[in-house]
C-alpha cells in the first residue's frame, strides 16, 4: 500500500504549494493601486505617501474580506524612511529628502505568503523635493466675478500666503514677508496676509519674498540659525465696472440729415459694443446685432434717416466685469428742402457749360487766320552800287565820326535827331537819283 499512497501524497503536497498563488493569480489584472502624497516638500521635511488597492472596473468588483491575503512592497531610496503604516488594503510611508530633486517611488502588491509571485497591482510616482519654501499666493475679493484673475479697482483686495507644511516642519520658525504690488508700492510685514486697494486699471503682478528662520541643533551639540526662502507671484487684472453709457446727440432731426451720436462709456476698456435702431426702446437680444470691439471709452455712431418717424437707439456694452444697456430716442421730421430740388439747377448749369465749350471750339476752327510774310524791296538805282552798312555799324559811325564825315553841322544834327527819335527832323529828307 505504501507505493500506492505515495503518488496521492505527492499530489496533495503539490496542491498545497499552489494555494498561496491562488489569490494572486485570480486577482491579477482586476485591481489597481492609487498613490497620493502631500508633497512637494522642502528638504528636511517629512512627506507622506499612501497606496490604496481598489477595484479596476469602477467598483463593480469587491475586495476580498480577508485583508491578510496581500502585502505592500515599497522602493523609496534615496529618501530616508521615517515610518510605515499598513491598513486593510492600503499602506503609507513617511520619508524625508535631504537633497533637492525629483525622486521616483515605486510600490506593488503581492500575495502575503509569496513575495516573488506575480504582483496583483503596481504603481509609481515622482516626488519633488526643493530647497525653497513651498506654498501658494492667494488673492481674494468680496465680489462674485466669473472671470479668473479679474478684480475690481477701488475695492479692497485680500492677499495672503499659504505655507505648505503638512508635517509642521516650520512650527518653530519666524517669517518675514516682503510685498511688491507692481504699482510702485512695497511693504514688509510679519503677517502672511495683507489688504490692498488698486486705484487704477491695468494688469499688475504681485510679488512676495518669504524668509523663514529657526534654530536647529548642529553636529557640535550646539544650535545654529537655519534660513529658507521662497519667491511667489500672482498676476492680477484690474478692471472697472460699466457704471453706464452717456449718450450725446440730438433728439430731433430731419430726414436726409447725417446724425452723429457720441457714446461715452463709464468703465474700463476693452469693450464690446452692440447697437440697433428699433421703433421702441427694448433691450437687445443675443445675436440681434453685430458686436464691435472698442478700445477706448468713447465711440461715435452715424446714421442717415430716410423716413420720418420715432426711433430708439438700443445700445449694449460689456467688458470682462459687467454689462449695461442704454437708450436714446430720436424723432425724425420730413425735410423742408428735398434733395430733388437741387437736381434741376445742377443739370442746367452743367448743360450750359458744355454748350459754351463746344461753341468756342467750333468758332476757333472756322476763323483761323493765315500768317503772310511781306517783303520790303529797295528799287533805287543806287541800291546795288552803294550798299549801306549794317544798322549797328552805321549808328556807331554816325555817332562817333559824324562831325568829321558830314559836310555841315546841320546835316550832323539831322542824323542825331533821326537816330534817337527825341525830336522830329528839321526837314524832310529828299533822296536824289542820278540817271
Amino acid at each position: 500500500m505504501a507505493p500506492a499512497l505515495w503518488p496521492r501524497l505527492s499530489h496533495v503536497l503539490w496542491l498545497a504549494c499552489l494555494l498561496p498563488l491562488a489569490p494572486a493569480g485570480v486577482a491579477a489584472g482586476l485591481y489597481e493601486l492609487h498613490l497620493t502624497t502631500d508633497g512637494p516638500a522642502t528638504t528636511g521635511a517629512e512627506v507622506t505617501i499612501t497606496a490604496s488597492l481598489v477595484a479596476n472596473d469602477n467598483g463593480s468588483l469587491v475586495l476580498p474580506t480577508n485583508s491578510r491575503l496581500y502585502r505592500f512592497h515599497w522602493i523609496h531610496t534615496p529618501l530616508l524612511l521615517m515610518g510605515k503604516t499598513d491598513e486593510p488594503f492600503s499602506s503609507a510611508i513617511r520619508a524625508v529628502g535631504n537633497m533637492p530633486g525629483d525622486f521616483p517611488i515605486s510600490v506593488w502588491v503581492t500575495a502575503a505568503d509569496c513575495w516573488t509571485c506575480q504582483p496583483v497591482a503596481r504603481s509609481l510616482l515622482v516626488l519633488p523635493i526643493t530647497e525653497l519654501l513651498v506654498g501658494n499666493l492667494v488673492v481674494t475679493q468680496n465680489t462674485s466675478l466669473p472671470w479668473p484673475s479679474s478684480y475690481l479697482t477701488k475695492t479692497v483686495l485680500k492677499v495672503s500666503f499659504l505655507l505648505h507644511d503638512p508635517s509642521n516642519f516650520f512650527k518653530t520658525a519666524s517669517f518675514l514677508y516682503n510685498w511688491d504690488f507692481g504699482d510702485g508700492t512695497q511693504m514688509v510685514t510679519e503677517d502672511a496676509m495683507v489688504y490692498y486697494n488698486y486705484s487704477i486699471i491695468g494688469t499688475f503682478t504681485v510679488k512676495l519674498k518669504v524668509v523663514a528662520e529657526w534654530e536647529q541643533a548642529t553636529q557640535n551639540a550646539g544650535k545654529g540659525i537655519v534660513q529658507k526662502t521662497g519667491d511667489f507671484s500672482a498676476s492680477l487684472k484690474l478692471q472697472e465696472t460699466l457704471r453706464g453709457i452717456q449718450v450725446l446727440g440730438p433728439t430731433l432731426i430731419q430726414t436726409f440729415q447725417k446724425l452723429t451720436v457720441t457714446l461715452n462709456f463709464l468703465g474700463s476698456p476693452p469693450l464690446t459694443v452692440c447697437w440697433r435702431l428699433k421703433p421702441e426702446c427694448l433691450p437687445l437680444e443675443e445675436g440681434e446685432c453685430h458686436p464691435v470691439s472698442v478700445t477706448t471709452t468713447a465711440y461715435n455712431l452715424t446714421h442717415t434717416f430716410r423716413d420720418p418717424g420715432d426711433y430708439c437707439f438700443s445700445i449694449r456694452a460689456e467688458n470682462v466685469i459687467s454689462k449695461t444697456h442704454q437708450y436714446h430716442r430720436i424723432q425724425v421730421w420730413p425735410s423742408s428742402i428735398q434733395p430733388a430740388v437741387f437736381a434741376f439747377p445742377c443739370a442746367t448749369l452743367i448743360t450750359m457749360m458744355l454748350a459754351f465749350i463746344m461753341y468756342m471750339t467750333l468758332r476757333n476752327a472756322a476763323h483761323q487766320k493765315d500768317m503772310v510774310e511781306v517783303a520790303d524791296f529797295d528799287f533805287s538805282p543806287m541800291s546795288d552800287k552803294n550798299p549801306e552798312p549794317p544798322a549797328g555799324v552805321r549808328c556807331c559811325c554816325q555817332m562817333c565820326c559824324g562831325p568829321f564825315l558830314l559836310e555841315t553841322p546841320s546835316e550832323y544834327l539831322e542824323v542825331v535827331r533821326e537816330n534817337h527819335g527825341l525830336l522830329p527832323p528839321l526837314y524832310k529828307s529828299v533822296k536824289t537819283y542820278t540817271v
